[in-house]
């Protein structure tokens, strides 16, 4: 019966969907931040394919519907953007500077505390662009000699710790702009913290969304000349 099911074309589309709802119901029942849907989903995947003793590279290739939703997904999230574009306008200066500082200490700290750690050169270029959205990053770490592999997986833990933390400490400096909370976690989590600026509001996530986008196009622009 098991292997009848992995025969069937639906079948992976189906168990990541379902995964997913049961990592969100799970978040909805406890409150906790630490049970990200990211990361629920993927324990919940990986013990399936486990149990099911289905190999990654067919499921990654039956899934393959779910991974064409990406672009629309990412393309909605201008519909933020474009709503909440008089106050984007307004607040120009202030998101430009803080892109521009923000983006370089996130960089230049990562690349010191993995240098004075000991960290090899592959380890550093691997870890530099750890703060930007997935496809830029494993690029990124290509081309300044680091792997790819691991900077995939250091972009997820970035996400998931920057969104586990990020709103604790906010709250703690008593930041409540929605602007301020949704460009931190966009710069700092990038897509799954742009997924919980989704819930807190509007323009909390055009901030976000709007954070993760320009840090993004800096840091490819900028990092092969910054470790050049």
């Amino acid at each position: 019966m098991l292997a009848l099911l992995i025969t069937i074309p639906v079948f992976a589309p189906m168990l990541t969907v379902a995964a997913y709802q049961a990592s969100l119901w799970v978040q909805r029942r406890t409150g906790s931040l630490l049970l990200q849907p990211v990361i629920v989903t993927l324990a919940l995947v990986i013990a399936m394919l486990w149990l099911l003793d289905m190999d990654y590279v067919i499921y990654r290739e039956a899934a393959e519907p779910i991974a064409l939703l990406l672009g629309p997904a990412t393309v909605a999230l201008a519909v933020p953007l474009y709503q909440q574009r008089q106050r984007i306008r307004l607040l120009l200066w202030p998101i430009l500077i803080t892109l521009l500082v923000g983006g370089v200490l996130i960089v230049a700290l990562t690349l010191l505390l993995g240098w004075l750690l000991g960290a090899p050169f592959v380890t550093l270029m691997s870890l530099a662009p750890k703060s930007v959205t997935m496809p830029i990053a494993m690029l990124l770490s290509e081309q300044a000699g680091g792997d790819a592999a691991m900077t995939a997986a250091l972009v997820m833990l970035t996400g998931v710790i920057g969104t586990v933390m990020a709103p604790p400490l906010l709250r703690m400096a008593r930041v409540d702009s929605p602007a301020a909370r949704g460009l931190t976690l966009g710069m700092n989590a990038h897509a799954i913290g742009t997924a919980h600026a989704l819930r807190e509001g509007g323009e909390c996530a055009a901030f976000a969304a709007l954070g993760m986008s320009l840090l993004g196009l800096a840091t490819a622009l900028l990092l092969p000349w910054f470790i050049g």
